[in-house]
């Protein structure tokens, strides 16, 4: 599939991507043909991100063409505008005629849960604001040709679960229906079928990937 390069005129800007599903996001992006802005609160992370995708370049202010990384706490608005800012330049003096992907709000792979848990009242309530926020963007810039879907994973092998006790991981696992976790992997297949034109007519979508854990 990468070998189509799905993503060749694209820029794609992905958060949390120095580990776990944001890395694999970036590396899958790249390899359909995008140029990959790869952002974390950790900038080491991120330019090691970056040296895993190929191409020239590793570091901000990368040449022509190449994949940069960038560091930046995307909690905070003020450094949302200038991560934004950062990577508008770039898309203006490295790698025109580029144009942006219409990845979910804020392109990256956004967890969330269509059920409550137990002692996670923020948290769930945090994320299933994610589909809102996604449906609602998806009805005010469809006008304009801009398409806004999420992707929703469920239990997948990363830093984060790799800190759950294995007696949580046994049970949960034994509650999805195709009996294993997920790899960041999977996650990156549907982050860019959604990015690339394969979904042109999908907007508003919240996208599973949970092995069917919420059925």
């Amino acid at each position: 599939m990468a070998s189509q390069l799905r993503l060749r005129f694209a820029l794609a800007l992905v958060t949390g991507a120095g580990s776990g599903i944001g890395r694999a996001v970036g590396v899958r992006l790249a390899a359909e043909g995008a140029t990959v802005a790869a952002c974390d609160l950790d900038g080491a992370a991120a330019r090691e991100t970056v040296r895993l995708l190929g191409g020239p370049g590793s570091h901000e202010g990368a040449p022509r063409g190449a994949h940069a990384a960038f560091q930046a706490d995307v909690s905070e608005a003020g450094a949302v505008r200038r991560l934004l800012d950062q990577v508008q330049v770039k898309k203006r003096d490295d790698v025109a005629p580029f144009k942006a992907l219409t990845l979910p709000p804020v392109p990256s792979a956004l967890q969330g849960f269509l059920v409550g848990n137990v002692g996670q009242t923020n948290y769930a309530a945090s994320k299933a604001g994610v589909v809102g926020l996604t449906q609602t963007a998806a009805r005010e810039l469809g006008r304009h040709g801009i398409r806004c879907n999420s992707v929703l994973p469920g239990f997948i092998k990363t830093p984060m679960t790799q800190k759950v006790p294995q007696k949580v991981l046994d049970k949960v696992t034994g509650m999805i229906p195709l009996g294993h976790m997920g790899d960041p992997e999977d996650v990156a297949d549907v982050v860019a079928f959604l990015a690339s034109e394969d979904s042109g007519y999908i907007t508003g979508a919240s996208v599973e990937v949970t092995g069917g854990l919420f059925m």
